[in-house]
């Protein structure tokens, strides 16, 4: 696993004056410390995990904000967080999935949910100009396939297979989403995959600088391909008003993003955690349109991640 490269902590205006004690009593979290793992500063994880790290740090009362980490994204994530590195961390389900071979339930570092947040949508990126209309067509192509340790590298295998195509077949490398928009711009790459909500900003800076298309996945199989032998997939549509230039609606996969903790977590801190993410979700929102999506009764669908005792807590008691 490799170095967490970018550490970010996030400020809260109301830093100083942050339930410096509840009436008669001291915060009950105040003498916690959070470090939440995110992706991309370009991405939707990172922008949803810094609004809830401000609310967290408010509504909490937590001594200082939580640790924001920018990283590769999934697969690092559920890195972290079973090395301890990491208390919180975002993450596709597929990559939360892989994490769960030959582990026992009862294992400390198998990840816990504490909800099901938003779904991702299989973005594959070419400009508008060009002559690739489907995923089949990439071989010779050179391609973005993401970052390593990322949940997009995940599914673009993945997607690649399913089109039958190998990493042999084309011109790979592996990018995070900031440079791989870069490489696009400069014209040294055809194409890039990327996972992520609708709609993601660098995509859409992008569209604004450099008029682009999104390859349908259905017009060569790709989709059913995939869903027969990855089921943790949905068949999925991005709007054509979803970046600047579209024209028509697309069709991809949606990826389920869970919140994980570690299943040592305080049930109480859990319960609040999740309490946290509905009381300020219009707060959230604003960072992120995707966490608008976020329900109670969506929120439990993690399977077969476990909910978090302390989740489940939240979720009864919110039902009645």
């Amino acid at each position: 696993m490799r170095d967490v490269a970018r550490r970010t902590v996030l400020t809260a205006a109301a830093a100083a004056a942050v339930v410096a004690a509840l009436p008669g009593c001291a915060a009950p979290f105040a003498g916690t410390r959070l470090r939440l793992a995110t992706g991309s500063e370009q991405g939707v994880y990172f922008s949803l995990g810094s609004a809830l790290a401000a609310a967290w740090h408010e509504e909490l009362g937590l001594a200082e904000p939580p640790l924001v980490l920018s990283t590769a994204g999934s697969v690092e994530n559920v890195a972290l967080l079973a090395a301890g590195a990491a208390d919180v961390a975002f993450s596709q389900i597929d990559a939360a999935v892989e994490r769960l071979a030959g582990t026992s339930p009862s294992d400390p570092d198998v990840p816990r949910a504490l909800a099901r947040i938003y779904d991702d949508v299989l973005h594959v990126v070419v400009p508008a100009t060009s002559p690739l209309t489907t995923v089949s067509q990439l071989r010779g192509a050179r391609v973005s396939v993401g970052a390593p340790d990322s949940g997009v590298s995940v599914v673009a295998g993945r997607v690649l297979d399913a089109a039958g195509l190998g990493a042999a077949d084309l011109r790979a490398v592996q990018l995070g989403l900031v440079d791989s928009v870069a490489a696009m711009v400069a014209g040294d790459i055809d194409a890039f995959f990327w996972s992520g909500g609708l709609p993601t900003p660098a995509v859409a800076e992008l569209a604004a600088r450099l008029p682009i298309r999104l390859l349908d996945l259905d017009h060569d199989g790709v989709l059913a391909a995939i869903r027969a032998s990855h089921p943790v997939y949905a068949p999925g549509t991005v709007p054509a008003e979803s970046y600047g230039g579209l024209t028509t609606p697309v069709t991809t996969l949606l990826v389920r993003n869970f919140l994980l903790v570690r299943a040592t977590m305080p049930d109480a801190l859990a319960t609040a955690l999740v309490r946290v993410l509905f009381s300020e979700q219009e707060a959230v929102a604003r960072a992120g349109p995707a966490a608008l999506t976020i329900d109670p009764r969506a929120a439990i669908g993690t399977q077969p991640i476990l909910l978090h005792p302390g989740a489940k807590r939240f979720y009864r008691d919110e039902r009645g």
